[in-house]
């Protein structure tokens, strides 16, 4: 049994359908879980409580903890750390793997400009914060051998199932609506996106090998990290469309529209992954698992043609 804690989400739902290809009995847990293959078991758990957490996890080869919790800072620092201590703690009595589907935040400023498995946690943003302590958490129990798990990290990602990245809504969402496209602090510099199906794809690699435990994994990505107008680009051109401005909201702005626009107030902090090349290099992912990442032009045709002038995007935590 392979199960996903955290259901229902981008990831959770690719994730489902790529173990029950690779032959896997799948179990979604979430509040409310749906299915996405005819044989997957349910298990309604509020992972943040933790009430019948040990149920879901019991039974299973291996968890995936792929859960996106509100994007606040006060949210995140109130429940990361006890959701990931129950989750590691029911892996751990009932010997269970654990794959941790987690982001770059705790990396921090220094590491974006060319983001590997070696770049120390040093996070630089309260949120970055948060995740380094899960991190430590983890890898803190892999040392003292009391679980195989791994850290699998993607940059921002984009994609149609359970909705997509707040980069995504400041592209595909304003040249659907014919407005000029959006962007945070400078356009001008590589930005890497991570494909929904290939993260999940390399989750379900991770989650199925035999010899990639213990350790922290970059998932596959495209070596080419295109700037934000040539993002626009791609999208505009896979969508027909001929405009292709971009507006640039500087970090100031943001400050300021963030005192009336709390979404935009908790990306402020984050600002750094904007103003400078954010380049994430999964090439010893790709390496070890002979994995070639999808073109970056191949997953923007896909997702729009998927999309089909659909404007029903949500926002997800990265």
């Amino acid at each position: 049994m392979h199960t996903i804690l955290g259901s229902g989400g981008a990831i959770g739902n690719d994730l489902a359908l790529r173990l029950n290809k690779k032959g896997k009995a799948v179990r979604l847990v979430s509040r409310n879980p749906v299915a996405v293959n005819p044989n997957d078991e349910l298990a309604s758990v509020d992972l943040t409580a933790g009430r019948n957490l040990e149920n879901a996890v019991k039974g299973s080869e291996v968890c995936y903890l792929t859960v996106g919790l509100p994007y606040t800072t006060a949210y995140w620092e109130k429940h990361w750390v006890p959701l990931m201590t129950r989750v590691l703690d029911a892996c751990i009595r009932h010997e269970v793997r654990l794959v941790f589907f987690d982001n770059v935040y705790g990396l921090g400023e220094d590491a974006v400009g060319h983001i590997t498995e070696s770049a120390p946690l040093k996070p630089s943003s309260r949120k970055g914060t948060v995740r380094a302590a899960c991190d430590r958490l983890l890898l803190d129990h892999v040392e003292k051998g009391k679980l195989n798990a791994i850290v699998a990290r993607a940059p921002d990602f984009f994609g149609v199932r359970g909705g997509t990245s707040a980069a995504m809504l400041m592209m595909y969402e304003n040249l659907l609506k014919g407005k000029a496209s959006q962007w945070l602090c400078n356009a001008d510099v590589p930005h890497s996106f991570g494909y929904v199906p290939d993260l999940a794809e390399g989750t379900a690699l991770l989650g199925c090998s035999n010899d990639a435990w213990n350790k922290a994994w970059n998932l596959p990505v495209d070596p080419i990290a295109p700037n934000a107008r040539q993002w626009v680009q791609m999208f505009a051109e896979a969508m027909g469309k001929t405009d292709t401005r971009v507006q640039v909201l500087p970090k100031w702005g943001m400050r300021m529209i963030g005192l009336f626009v709390k979404p935009v107030a908790e990306m402020v902090e984050m600002a750094y992954q904007f103003d400078r090349p954010y380049h994430f290099d999964s090439s010893a992912f790709c390496k070890h698992f002979a994995f070639s990442p999808t073109d970056n032009g191949k997953a923007v045709q896909t997702v729009v043609q998927q999309l089909n002038g659909s404007s029903s995007i949500q926002l997800n935590e990265k």
